[in-house]
């Protein structure tokens, strides 16, 4: 699993990576309230927003960690977007993207390099 600077969490399987949040930056999030997903097909880019957040607190951004397509999304999430706060590394994910190009995963935090991010 890889991190990025925005506190979303990649996993890479096969020729996939599914994206979604930390717990951290659930639990600075607070109750999310509003899900809004991308559809499937839809062509990213790299920092592009992607997904769109909504919590009591505030509203948040999901960026493409990379280029590629939306191949599938999390619509359990539309319906029950509280699940971002109760499983945000888990089954929250947000959608799966197949990348056009998996070299820039290298610069992305592992698990160690994250939590020295968080402090």
């Amino acid at each position: 699993m890889k991190y990025t600077e925005e506190h979303e969490w990649l996993l890479p399987e096969d020729d996939l990576i599914t994206v979604g949040i930390t717990a951290h930056a659930a639990e600075q999030l607070g109750e999310v309230v509003f899900v809004e997903l991308p559809e499937v097909g839809t062509e990213v880019s790299k920092d592009e927003e992607v997904v769109v957040i909504e919590s009591v607190k505030a509203a948040s951004d999901i960026l493409a960690p990379l280029d590629g397509e939306v191949v599938e999304v999390n619509e359990a999430l539309t319906d029950d977007p509280g699940k971002v706060n109760e499983d945000p590394e888990g089954g929250a994910w947000f959608f799966k993207l197949k990348p056009s190009d998996l070299s820039p995963m290298d610069d992305y935090m592992d698990e160690a390099g994250y939590k020295a991010f968080i402090g």
